[in-house]
């Protein structure tokens, strides 16, 4: 082990190859030291700005463990090089993509609610596909609220808190119509949609009507490779969206694809039913809608449509940033009814972080 310093960071060499490369910076304001951290906490106390830009070390050493540094106030700093290896695990499971030969593995109710195991391996394959099914849950109006002590608290919209799907009650949009609901994401009308949704059939004696779902990613994946130029302008072209009724209003207008600072794809917001018209003077609407005609394409397409029927005491789980849902259309012979309730993907990565760490994984 052995390093070698430029003007402004540290360099770190094991058998002869660059293993980190450190900014002076970063070394001093990741010091965890008692003067440096808050103990009972943990969080960070020290202010970056209370020290030069030009900062450099009086004294640097190293050992296999760990890196210690002296600053020119005598303050001392060490890294250890276990806690730089655990920033390279990620949090989440990686990213499973799928298409229509997908069924979601199915959990139990009561083992879901109260066996942590249950709950780390479910959580996992959630977070990895997108969407998961609870059975046995009981056929009980509100039930979606005992999910909270394991997906977090419910995340509240317009509307309803807890939503009423069925052809007699309040009809504000498709869902409450016996037509098919085409594959789509909830409050696409919202800056930041729902990340997470559960449907919760209470009663099913309906012919038809079977649940679909579609891996928005696996479509947005086929459709960069296939088609960059399309994909690019989905990411950059913002649209409007809108949902309403007498009494509430929500508008956002956003583009189709979110990615992050490493152009990864992270949010899909597409519902046919709640786009409204767009300015027509508005720049690149041509490319945009040759875009969204091929995007609509492949989300209708049965490659990547999973189809199966939700009976009564069955709870249909999305990430619904990713995974689009909807249903056939249904012939209104008997009683269907179905609630569903929206909660947040940071709660539910959290905890599965939280359970693996409580069980020592």
């Amino acid at each position: 082990m052995d390093f070698q310093t430029d003007k402004a960071s540290l360099k770190i060499i094991r058998n002869k190859k660059l293993e980190y490369e450190l900014p002076f910076l970063w070394i001093r304001d990741n010091c965890s030291c008692n003067d440096c951290r808050i103990q009972e906490t943990k969080e960070k106390r020290f202010m970056l700005n209370s020290i030069p830009a030009d900062l450099k070390p009086k004294k640097i050493s190293i050992n296999e463990d760990a890196l210690n540094v002296i600053w020119p106030d005598e303050h001392e700093t060490i890294i250890r090089f276990q806690d730089l290896e655990l920033l390279k695990k990620s949090r989440k499971p990686e990213k499973i993509l799928w298409t229509n030969d997908f069924i979601p593995n199915n959990y139990d109710w009561s083992d879901f609610l109260t066996d942590d195991c249950v709950a780390i391996d479910a959580f996992s394959e959630f977070i990895a596909k997108g969407a998961i099914c609870i059975s046995n849950s009981p056929c009980i109006l509100n039930s979606l609220e005992d999910l909270a002590p394991r997906l977090g608290p419910i995340r509240e919209v317009l509307f309803e808190r807890i939503h009423n799907v069925s052809v007699d009650g309040h009809i504000y949009n498709i869902a409450h119509t016996s037509l098919e609901v085409p594959p789509h994401n909830d409050f696409a009308s919202y800056s930041w949609p729902p990340s997470v949704q559960a449907l919760h059939m209470l009663e099913n004696e309906c012919d038809g009507g079977k649940s679909m779902i579609v891996d928005g990613y696996k479509v947005l994946s086929d459709l960069k490779n296939d088609h960059p130029e399309f994909f690019k302008i989905l990411t950059t072209f913002s649209v409007p969206f809108r949902e309403f009724d007498e009494e509430n209003e929500t508008f956002a207008n956003e583009p189709i694809i979110r990615l992050n600072s490493s152009n990864e794809i992270i949010g899909l917001r597409y519902s046919n039913q709640l786009m409204q018209m767009i300015d027509p003077s508005k720049k690149n609407l041509d490319t945009f809608y040759k875009a969204y005609h091929e995007l609509c394409k492949r989300v209708n397409d049965k490659k990547y449509k999973s189809t199966f029927r939700l009976e009564a005491g069955n709870i249909l789980l999305v990430s619904a940033h990713r995974v689009l849902h909807g249903r056939e259309e249904f012939k209104p012979s008997g009683k269907r009814h179905l609630q569903d309730a929206y909660y947040e993907l940071d709660n539910i990565e959290n905890n599965l972080v939280l359970y693996k760490e409580l069980r020592g994984n």
